[in-house]
């Protein structure tokens, strides 16, 4: 049986509701650590994060280590390798943490731990969001993205939120990350926002064969984060700077690449790179959902998510500045899942490095990627499993 009945975004959808599906009921889950500033839903309650003494705050950002249990070892290489030359202060997993393959219970719990135990052991805080492959082994497993919740918040380090009512998707989280100088003061925010997965068969009798088959945001996650940002900025007095993080690419990712809406030459892209002053390599079609969700719109109007990060495209790893608003992705970490073509499959794998720096009001933001290449690891175009690492008793419970 699955951990709960398997109402996807598109079962909801096609009923014709965009609430969400209720709060899930962590099982086993580790208490609750005091946060210093009030709790609002969505907000991340496991602990604490504050820019360090010096003003510095490091985020890492993975993106789909999409495997089954039996991880490629190459994956877990990799991220170990990065935090431990850029020791960070947080780490998000951005969409696909797993991916089809799990056929029992355990094998998703295999899964997920592989992938955060390099952040447990390290004494990391971690969040991850969700993606399209998130729930490919729900047919088999019985899990289901309620179910991976209760697993991701059985960890300690873990900061995932619980469920929010009416609002569509998993655990939607704000992170919210405390002044070096100022106490019990929101001086930046992460938002993790759940993308979904496929579109609905169809829609009022009408199918999307043409369109692109992905998820989109919901217009009740736009409104959740307006309402939410109007909150953080009514509690410290002014607009709470933040990142936001999705799984699923936004149609101006596109947009910005192109220099335009229906524009695909050459010159159309040296075009969007000098206007948006974008570094990076685009290797495939930014993969966003058939309706333009709003969610940038709403960015530009409350003016203080200062750039959106996703993955899904695994072999995009670009960003640019798309109107004040940064754009970017980060390139697939896990080995398992597709890279670039042939004897290069795996030259892009990697994870982004966010440099946050604190001075007065004010949050700089810097932004690159570290490779696999530049850290000694076989970059050999071939499948690499591991044995499962072993469970927490925690986890061995649920």
């Amino acid at each position: 049986m699955p951990d709960r009945l398997p109402l996807s975004r598109r079962t909801v959808l096609t009923a014709g509701a965009l609430g969400a599906l209720g709060t899930a009921l962590p099982l086993g889950a580790a208490p609750a650590a005091a946060v210093t500033v009030p709790a609002s839903p969505g907000a991340a309650h496991a602990r604490t994060l504050r820019f360090r003494a010096d003003g510095t705050f490091k985020v890492v950002q993975f993106n789909d280590t999409q495997d089954d249990e039996l991880t490629d070892r190459r994956t877990v290489e990799l991220m170990e390798k990065v935090l431990d030359q850029e020791k960070p202060d947080f780490v998000v997993i951005n969409g696909d943490v797993i991916t089809g393959g799990c056929e029992t219970r355990l094998a998703v719990k295999q899964a997920i731990n592989n992938v955060v135990i390099p952040m447990e052991s390290r004494r990391i805080p971690w969040a991850v969001t969700y993606g399209n492959h998130d729930e490919d082994s729900l047919p088999q497993s019985g899990v289901d993205e309620a179910g991976m919740l209760q697993i991701y918040r059985s960890y300690e380090y873990n900061v995932n939120a619980e469920n929010t009512r009416g609002v569509t998707g998993t655990s939607n989280t704000i992170v919210t990350i405390g002044s070096a100088a100022k106490k019990n003061r929101e001086a930046f925010a992460l938002w993790l926002m759940d993308s979904g997965r496929y579109a609905p068969d169809a829609i009022d009798g009408q199918d999307f064969a043409g369109y692109p088959a992905w998820d989109w945001l919901r217009m009740d996650q736009v409104a959740w984060y307006r309402d939410q940002s109007q909150r953080l900025e009514q509690r410290r007095g002014r607009k709470v700077p933040g990142l936001m993080f999705l799984h699923i690419a936004l149609w101006e990712h596109r947009f910005m690449w192109w220099g335009g809406v229906d524009t695909r030459t050459a010159a159309d892209a040296a075009r969007g790179r000098a206007r948006h002053g974008i570094v990076g390599e685009r290797n495939e079609d930014e993969c966003p959902g058939p309706f333009n969700s709003g969610m940038f719109n709403a960015i530009l109007e409350r003016g203080d998510v200062k750039g959106v990060f996703v993955g899904h495209d695994h072999v995009n790893d670009y960003m640019g500045d798309y109107y004040g608003v940064m754009l970017g992705y980060a390139p697939g970490t896990g080995f398992g899942a597709y890279g670039l073509a042939g004897a290069e499959r795996n030259r892009l794998r990697g994870g982004r490095v966010f440099e946050l720096t604190e001075a007065g009001d004010e949050v700089t933001i810097a932004t690159r990627v570290v490779y696999a290449r530049d850290l000694g690891i076989d970059l050999t175009a071939n499948d690499q499993p591991m044995e499962p690492l072993p469970l927490g008793p925690r986890q061995q419970r649920l």
